[in-house]
């Protein structure tokens, strides 16, 4: 468990999540191109986008399943491969169905092997600093505007969406999979005791069912749909707003940098003030944050609200697999963090749809901003219910003194 190794698992994690999560958020680059060259309507196409989530959320429960009983490497080796395919195909759609599909289902499905496996591989490698460990990978996600939104950007502007799209699926396949081989299973898993503690703590059918997991699920589903519609059209509603694309989506980048840093100073405060207050701080700054979205209208009015909103929706992120690796035994974390982690997904994809639907149907964004911040205090109150259960925690402290 204090092998230095842990960082390597670390390092690839955030690498490989950047990579992940930048391909599938650079369709909101797209969303512009893709409406004037192929007629179809901004709700089509994020539509996908709600498909994805919807795909990647079910997806995370089956690949968390799955990697607790065959490990991180065979599940983030598949995920990898599906998710490279899926923009591969879905770049030559011949209609918006087709690209639904393809987008949808298909890169959401890869998608979902990435997120969740990590963080519960990460959460096993660590008993101190675990806050800034999963911080750390979190990071690497929250890296993805800064550099696979203006890479993208920067294709479309060379390129048409098509190509632009494929050469990000091949160049998803030549980073995603050889990083996979440096992911290996935590130490901890090899010993017997470990899978004891579990089985007599219940298993996952029981955890699944505990109001901590019930709370937890409900935050992350709050939480996720009250940033998701602001970060897949905050590009768009800048647009509309009279600023010219690449100062659009530098919006997107200010997000993304205010979000590495939140990330980790959420993960230092978390490991020094606890998980749980850090984490209902964060949705409060969250939900002020996006109803800020709905006043501003010039740039530096954008980049002082987003430089908040980033720092604030990033940094919670990571602490909600530090109260799951908090709550229950470490050898079902993987079906426990990917069944937390199809909640919000399922979270996720309101955002995107919902904002296509309030733009086509009103011809700007107000509502979608104004619902965003009501869901966002939602998230925090709920937070606040999530109370430890003794059973689980004497099972945690059985779990640690078994590793």
């Amino acid at each position: 468990m204090n092998s230095n190794y842990r960082w390597v698992i670390v390092a690839a994690g955030a690498f490989m999540g950047c990579v992940a999560i930048g391909s599938i958020f650079s369709l909101p680059v797209f969303l512009a191109p893709m409406s004037q060259a192929t007629g179809w309507s901004r709700t089509g196409i994020s539509s996908a986008m709600t498909i994805n989530f919807v795909a990647m959320g079910l997806a995370s429960f089956g690949w968390g399943m799955a990697m607790d009983r065959f490990g991180p490497r065979i599940v983030l080796l598949s995920g990898g491969t599906l998710l490279g395919l899926g923009l591969v195909m879905a770049s030559q759609a011949s209609g918006v169905l087709e690209f639904q599909i393809l987008f949808g289902c298909l890169v959401g499905v890869g998608g979902g092997a990435i997120f969740a496996p990590l963080m519960a591989t990460v959460t096993g490698w660590f008993e101190t600093q675990r806050s800034l460990a999963v911080s750390l990978v979190s990071a690497g996600m929250g890296v993805a505007p800064l550099t696979v939104a203006p890479f993208a950007a920067k294709l479309v502007s060379i390129y048409d969406w098509r190509t632009s799209q494929l050469l990000i699926g091949i160049i998803v396949w030549m980073l995603l999979l050889p990083a996979a081989l440096l992911i290996r299973r935590s130490p901890a898993l090899q010993n017997g005791a470990a899978r004891r503690v579990a089985d007599s703590s219940g298993g996952a059918a029981t955890a699944l069912r505990s109001p901590q997991f019930v709370v937890l699920a409900l935050t992350y589903f709050t939480c996720c749909a009250t940033h998701s519609g602001p970060l897949f059209h905050t590009v768009s509603y800048a647009i509309a707003c009279g600023l010219p694309v690449m100062a659009a989506v530098s919006i997107y980048s200010v997000e993304g940098l205010a979000g590495l840093f939140g990330r980790l100073l959420f993960g230092l405060l978390g490991d020094r003030f606890g998980a749980k207050r850090v984490l209902v701080s964060g949705l409060l700054v969250q939900a002020l944050a996006v109803g800020c979205y709905y006043f501003v209208r010039q740039q530096s009015e954008f980049y002082a609200v987003a430089a908040v909103f980033g720092l604030a929706y990033a940094g919670v992120m990571p602490l909600y697999a530090v109260l799951a690796r908090e709550s229950f035994p470490l050898p079902i974390m993987g079906t426990m963090i990917g069944a937390a982690a199809m909640a919000s997904s399922l979270g996720m994809a309101f955002g995107p749809l919902a904002g296509g639907l309030i733009f086509d149907r009103y011809g700007n964004y107000g509502w979608l901003y104004i619902g965003s911040f009501g869901m966002g205090l939602g998230a925090a109150a709920i937070m606040l219910c999530f109370r430890p259960a003794e059973r689980q925690q004497a099972a945690r402290a059985a779990m640690t003194a078994a590793e």
